[in-house]
C-alpha cells in the first residue's frame, strides 16, 4: 500500500452498495467519501456512511486466535479446527457440522466456505443472515421468474411516475435511494405510496400512506389484481404468451379480496384510500413497487413477494425502464451470498440442489467427491439442530446470531451446549463469541480484498486500504486454510481473491448456454491487474455482453422449464400466533435510524449514537394508557418467548395494538436489550424467513427508586444498577441507569461507577439527601474525567450539553458551578442531535425557526447544513418546524432516547 493514496471502494452497510472513496495520508486513513462516479450513490452517502471514519479503531479488536481461552497462533487453531471438524464427521457424518455465515462476507469469502461444506465436507448445512432479510424475495424471485432475478435497478426511481414502497422505511434504511426518488434533476415527481402500519420518516414524502393491518398485505394486491382485471387493464398478450398460471392466480384474487370494499375492510383501512392506490396503480404504466423487510420477515413472507410480482406481471410492468418490483436487501452483499450458493437451500451459481443436472455440474466443476442431495438447514432451524444435538459442531463467520436470531436466549443457550463452536470474527467480544471454543481473528471492512453485489445485481469491488491488524486475516484464506488441512488441498489453491474470482466466474457459465441468468462468464478471464481496476456493473456479464446487464425480464424470456414467468396463486394467511388476552400488542422490530444490526460498527462513532443513544419501545396513546406507561418510561416488552427492556415513546406514528422495538442493543450496550430475545421463531414454509413483524405481546411497566445519567471519559468501571444502556460520545461514554434499592453510599457508588479520584479536591458532589437528588464530578486538575447525575426521577440535565464539556480541555470556576448545577450558560447547549451528519442539534434548529432565519427545510438546511447530506434527518426537521411554526414549543433535549421520544428534560 502507498502512504498517500485515494482508494475506490464500498460501503459495508446496506444493499444499496454505494461506492466509496477511502483517502489514506502518511499511510493513516484521513477521510471517507462518497465516490462521485458510482452509478449507485453518484457521490451521496447516508449518516452511516459519512461515519465510518469513526469506526476504523482497533479498540475491542480480535488480533489472534484464541484456543480454548487462551491466546494461540494460526498453526495451532487451524490444526485444531480441521482436526475436530474431521472427528465430527467421522463419527456423526457431514451433517452433524454446519456453517452459519453472513451479508458481511465477500463474494470471494462466500465461494470459498460454500466449496467446502457442500462439495467437500458433503452438506449443505451452510445458511447465512440473510436468511432474516432476503430468503422470501429469493423464494418469490425463484417461484416467479425461475431464478432469483431482480429484474430493473436503481434508475427505474427516477423514471417512475409512480413509486410503491411496501413495508419498506426507505427514508431511514435506504436513504440514499429514497433520495433518488425525488430527484430534482427529473422533470416531474412521482406519485409515492407507503404501504406500512408504522407512520414512519419514508410516509413524510408520501402523497399517501395506507397503515394496514399487520400482516394483510396479501390481501391489498390480490385486490389490486382484482381491479386491474375488472379495470381492463391485464395485458393478455403478454400473459398469453409470456406467463402461465394466471387463471388460478385470478380466481384466488378475486375470491379473496372482490373489490376495494373487502380489501379495506381485511386490512383495516379507509376504502377510499384503498381506492386511490388502486386507480394510481391502474392507470400509471411507469410503476415501481419497492419492498423490504416489512414484506419478507413474515411467516407469509414468499406469498406476499409473489402478490406483489403478480401484478406487475399481469402488466407487463416488468424489466422495462421505470417499472417492475425491486427487493431493497439489507446487507451490503446478500446478493453476492446468493449467487455462489451461500444460502442452505442453493448451489452455487444460483443452481438448485433437487436438480440433479444442476449437482452433476457443480460436481464436475469442483471436482467434488461428495455433494448433498437435499437442501440443508435454514437458519432458525440449524440452532435448534444445535439445542438438539444434530449438529454438534459449527462454525460462525461475521455474524452475532445471539443478537440477531429470534428466540436468541435458546439460541444463546443451544451455544451454550454445542460440542464445538468456531467464530471468525473482527471484535474479540460479541454475544456470540463468548461461546467460541475457537476463535480466528478476521480482517474487517477497510482490509478486506474482493467483491460485492448490490441490491440491483451490480458488482462492486470492495478494497484494502488498510494493512490487516495483528495476524487478522481475510475470511477466503481462513477457509482455504482449513480445507487444506482437512486433506482438500488441491481444490483450494488460492493466494488471492482474483483466483476465487475467476473459478466463480468460470462456473456461473459452466454448463449453462443461457439457461441460467447469472452468468458472469465473461469476467473469468481476467487478470489481477484487469480485476484491480473492475468497474461497477450488473450481471449478466457474457461475451455477448461485456459491460454488463441493465434490465432482466423485459423480453419475456423467463428462466423456468418453459421459459414462462408463473403465476402463483395466493391464499392469504394470517401470522401464525395471533394476539389474545395475554398478549394483546402486536410486537414488530426493526432499525434505528443511525444504527446497523448489533452495535458492533456503528456502536464505535459517537456521530451514530448522538440521535439514539438507547432503545424505545413506540406505542399509541390509546395502548400506553392500557399499560399504565407513560413517554419516557421504562418497560419490558413480553412475549411468550423472552422480553427486552426500552424506554417508552409514545406516539400516534404508532398503529394502536402494535409497539415497534429496535433490533440493535446487544449486551455490550445494555443489560436487557435484546429485542430479538422476545420475537417468536416461526418461519416462512417456503423460505424459512422468520416473523420479526408480528410477536404477540404485552408491555410491563418497570419501575425503580432511582435514576443516574452519568458521563465518563474512560470506559465505565462497572455497573451496580439493574437497568443500564450505555453509548459512546465525542471523548466520553454516556449512560442512563436505574436500580430497585438505594445504595447505602451514593458517593462510593458514583466512584465506583466513574472512577475514584487520584486526589481529594478532584472529586466535587453536590447531595440533597432529602429530595434524593445527588450530583457527582471527577477531574484530574480543571479537566472534567467523569460526572453523575442522581434523582428519584429521570435526571432533567441536557445530556448532549454534558457530554460537550469533555471536548474541552477544562473547565473555568464558572463552568465547574454550572456543571453541578445543571444548568448550562446561554448559548452552550446546542440540544440534543438531530442531524447526525453535520451534529445539528434541536436547539440550533428551533433557535433559527423562531428568529424566522428558518422558515422551510430548505431553510434549515442552508442555515445550518442539517439534512443536505444524506437527508434522512428531513422528515424529523419538517416535524421541528410544523411544532415551532405553530408555537408547541418542544423540549430543547430529547433525555435518554432518540430525539423527541423519551421523557422532554432540559
Amino acid at each position: 500500500m502507498k502512504l498517500n493514496e485515494d482508494v475506490r471502494t464500498a460501503c459495508p452497510y446496506c444493499g444499496v452498495g454505494c461506492g466509496l472513496i477511502a483517502t489514506r495520508r502518511l499511510g493513516k486513513p484521513k477521510s471517507i467519501t462518497g465516490d462521485p462516479d458510482h452509478p449507485a450513490n453518484s457521490g451521496r452517502l447516508c449518516s452511516k456512511g459519512s461515519a465510518l471514519i469513526e469506526t476504523l479503531d482497533l479498540e475491542g479488536r480480535l488480533l489472534r486466535p484464541v484456543v480454548n481461552g487462551m491466546d494461540s497462533d494460526w498453526e495451532t487453531a487451524l490444526s485444531d479446527v480441521a482436526r475436530r471438524l474431521s472427528r465430527t464427521i467421522s463419527e456423526h457424518g457431514p451433517d452433524s457440522v454446519a456453517f452459519y455465515v453472513s451479508g458481511q462476507l465477500l463474494t470471494e469469502d462466500y465461494y470459498v466456505a460454500n466449496k467446502l461444506m457442500k462439495g467437500f465436507i458433503g452438506s449443505a448445512n451452510i445458511d447465512t443472515n440473510s436468511r432474516l432479510c432476503m430468503a422470501s424475495s429469493v423464494a418469490g424471485h425463484q417461484r416467479a421468474f425461475g431464478e432469483d432475478i431482480v429484474p430493473g435497478n436503481y434508475e427505474d426511481l427516477e423514471l417512475a411516475d409512480l413509486v410503491v414502497l411496501v413495508g419498506s422505511n426507505a427514508a431511514w434504511c435506504h436513504p440514499v435511494l429514497y433520495q433518488r426518488m425525488f430527484s430534482g434533476e427529473r422533470p416531474r415527481q412521482p406519485k409515492v405510496v407507503v404501504i406500512d402500519p408504522r407512520r414512519t420518516a419514508t410516509c413524510d414524502g408520501a402523497d399517501l400512506h395506507l397503515p394496514l393491518k399487520p400482516g394483510s398485505e396479501a390481501v391489498l394486491f390480490n385486490g389490486l389484481l382484482a381491479e386491474l382485471e375488472r379495470r381492463g387493464k391485464i395485458d393478455r398478450a403478454f400473459v398469453a404468451r409470456s406467463t402461465e398460471g394466471f387463471e388460478a392466480a385470478m380466481a384466488e384474487a378475486r375470491s379473496s379480496a372482490p373489490d376495494a370494499a373487502a380489501v379495506a375492510r381485511a386490512c383495516e383501512l379507509e376504502e377510499s384510500d384503498v381506492a386511490r392506490f388502486f386507480d394510481w396503480f391502474v392507470e400509471t404504466e411507469k410503476s415501481v413497487t419497492l419492498y423490504s423487510q416489512g414484506v419478507n420477515q413474515s411467516s407469509s413472507g414468499t406469498d406476499k413477494v409473489n402478490a406483489i410480482i403478480n401484478c406487475h406481471l399481469a402488466t407487463a410492468r416488468i424489466g422495462r425502464p421505470g417499472m417492475g418490483p425491486l427487493s431493497l436487501t439489507g446487507q451490503p452483499n446478500a446478493m453476492g451470498g446468493r449467487e455462489v450458493g451461500g444460502l442452505a437451500t442453493q448451489l452455487a451459481a444460483h443452481m438448485r440442489i433437487e436438480d440433479a443436472g444442476h449437482r452433476d455440474i457443480v460436481r464436475r466443476f469442483w471436482q467434488a467427491p461428495k455433494m448433498p442431495e437435499k437442501p440443508g438447514l435454514k437458519a432458525v432451524d440449524m440452532f435448534q439442530a444445535i439445542a438438539e444435538g444434530r449438529v454438534r459442531a459449527v462454525w460462525i463467520m461475521a455474524t452475532n446470531p445471539v443478537v440477531s436470531l429470534p428466540d436468541a436466549e435458546r439460541v444463546r443457550e443451544a451455544l451454550r451446549a454445542c460440542d464445538l463452536v468456531i467464530v471468525s470474527d473482527c471484535m474479540r467480544h460479541t454475544d456470540t463469541t463468548e461461546f467460541a471454543d475457537i476463535l480466528l481473528p478476521a480482517a474487517a471492512w477497510g482490509e478486506k480484498d474482493g467483491t460485492v453485489t448490490n441490491s440491483e445485481r451490480r458488482i462492486s469491488r470492495q478494497r484494502a486500504f488498510l494493512p490487516p491488524p495483528g495476524e487478522a486475516k481475510p475470511d477466503w484464506w481462513i477457509v482455504s486454510e482449513v480445507a487444506r488441512q482437512m486433506g482438500f488441498g488441491e481444490a483450494f489453491p488460492y493466494q488471492s481473491p482474483a483466483e476465487v474470482f475467476r473459478e466463480h466466474a468460470a462456473l456461473s457459465g459452466f454448463g449453462n448456454d443461457g439457461t441460467r441468468a447469472f452468468d458472469i462468464s465473461g469476467l473469468a478471464g481476467i487478470d489481477d491487474k484487469a480485476y484491480e481496476n473492475l468497474t461497477p456493473l450488473q450481471w449478466p456479464v457474457t461475451a455477448e455482453r461485456p459491460g454488463g446487464t441493465a434490465r432482466l425480464l423485459g423480453d419475456g424470456r423467463f428462466f423456468t422449464g418453459t421459459g414462462k414467468a408463473r403465476f402463483i396463486a395466493v391464499v392469504p394467511r394470517a401470522p401464525k400466533h395471533a394476539p389474545d388476552a395475554d398478549y394483546p400488542l402486536v410486537l414488530n422490530t426493526g432499525r434505528s435510524r443511525d444504527h446497523w444490526h448489533t452495535l458492533t460498527r456503528t456502536g464505535k462513532s459517537p456521530r451514530l449514537s448522538a440521535h439514539a443513544a438507547e432503545p424505545v419501545a413506540e406505542v399509541h396513546p390509546k395502548d400506553a394508557a392500557a399499560f399504565h406507561v407513560k413517554d419516557g418510561d421504562l418497560a419490558n416488552v413480553v412475549t411468550k418467548w423472552g422480553e427486552a427492556a426500552a424506554r417508552i415513546r409514545v406516539t400516534s406514528d404508532q398503529r394502536p395494538g402494535s409497539v415497534f422495538v429496535p433490533m440493535h442493543w446487544n449486551d455490550q450496550f445494555a443489560s436487557h436489550a435484546r429485542a430479538n430475545a422476545a420475537v417468536n421463531p416461526v418461519t416462512d414454509p417456503v423460505s424459512g424467513q422468520p416473523e420479526s413483524k408480528h410477536t404477540p405481546a404485552r408491555i410491563t411497566p418497570l419501575h425503580y427508586a432511582w435514576h443516574a445519567f452519568a458521563v465518563s471519559r474512560a470506559a465505565f468501571a462497572g455497573f451496580n444498577a439493574d437497568h443500564w444502556v450505555q453509548a459512546r460520545g465525542d471523548n466520553c461514554w454516556r449512560c442512563e441507569l436505574s436500580g430497585a434499592e438505594l445504595p447505602s453510599d451514593w458517593n462510593a457508588w458514583a466512584q465506583g461507577l466513574i472512577g475514584p479520584p487520584v486526589h481529594a479536591e478532584d472529586w466535587v458532589a453536590f447531595q440533597n439527601t432529602a429530595a434524593r437528588v445527588f450530583r457527582f464530578a471527577r477531574f484530574t486538575g480543571s479537566r472534567l474525567d467523569g460526572c453523575v447525575f442522581i434523582s428519584v426521577g429521570i435526571p432533567a440535565v441536557s445530556r448532549a450539553w454534558l457530554a460537550s464539556l469533555f471536548a474541552k480541555p477544562r473547565l473555568s470556576p464558572s463552568e465547574r458551578v454550572q456543571l453541578l448545577s445543571g444548568n448550562p450558560a446561554t448559548g452552550q447547549d446546542s440540544g440534543g442531535i438531530v442531524c447526525s451528519c453535520f451534529a445539528v442539534g434541536l436547539r440550533q434548529i428551533t433557535d433559527a425557526i423562531s428568529a424566522g432565519s428558518a422558515r422551510s427545510v430548505d431553510d434549515i438546511g442552508k442555515l445550518l447544513r442539517a439534512g443536505t447530506s444524506c437527508g434522512s434527518c428531513k422528515p424529523e426537521l419538517n416535524g421541528i418546524l410544523q411544532r415551532t411554526l405553530a408555537d408547541k414549543e418542544p423540549s430543547h433535549e430529547a433525555g435518554p432516547g432518540p430525539l423527541g421520544t423519551a421523557v422532554a428534560i432540559g
